[in-house]
């Protein structure tokens, strides 16, 4: 079903029925219709699960103050200046490069994405690095450090562990 449609179905019943959505003017409903969001939504404080929807982007500038779970969703990249002080899950997501500069607080979960076959210069890492069934395994971990070396003035590492098994 188209989301348009759904949106329509939702509004009708918000109307006509006095049923609204629970999610009805939440972040959640905003990202998943893409809605416009205010400056100060784009800081979540909390975790942010946005796993198994259809969602297929996020807005330029999002911070999340927790964790924020992507994993089997139809994301294919991550916005520019995405912070996260939690972990960020993307395992099995269509993601298919990460940004620049990306910073993750936490774990950084990319198991079982295919397309990713790169980290990006400037990626921090304050825990572990996931990369089980991506094509990142084929690289050793002073191969994988080099990729998020300095790119000019963005220096890049991961501080925790790089594991393959999980």
């Amino acid at each position: 079903m188209e989301k348009e449609t759904l949106k329509n179905i939702f509004n009708f019943l918000d109307e006509k029925e006095n049923k609204p959505h629970r999610y009805k003017g939440t972040l959640k409903w905003k990202l998943i219709f893409n809605e416009p969001l205010t400056k100060d939504e784009l800081t979540v404080d909390g975790d942010l699960t946005l796993s198994n929807t259809t969602i297929t982007s996020l807005p330029e500038g999002l911070r999340v103050i927790g964790d924020l779970d992507l994993t089997g969703t139809a994301i294919t990249s991550l916005p520019k200046g995405l912070r996260v002080i939690g972990s960020l899950y993307l395992r099995g997501s269509t993601v298919r490069s990460l940004p620049e500069g990306l910073f993750v607080w936490g774990n950084l979960n990319l198991s079982d994405c295919k397309e990713i076959t790169s980290l990006p210069a400037g990626l921090k890492v304050e825990l572990n690095l996931y990369i089980r069934g991506t094509p990142l395994q084929k690289y050793d971990d002073d191969e994988l450090l080099d990729m998020v070396k300095p790119s000019d003035d963005i220096n890049g590492y991961i501080e925790g562990k790089i594991d393959r098994s999980w």
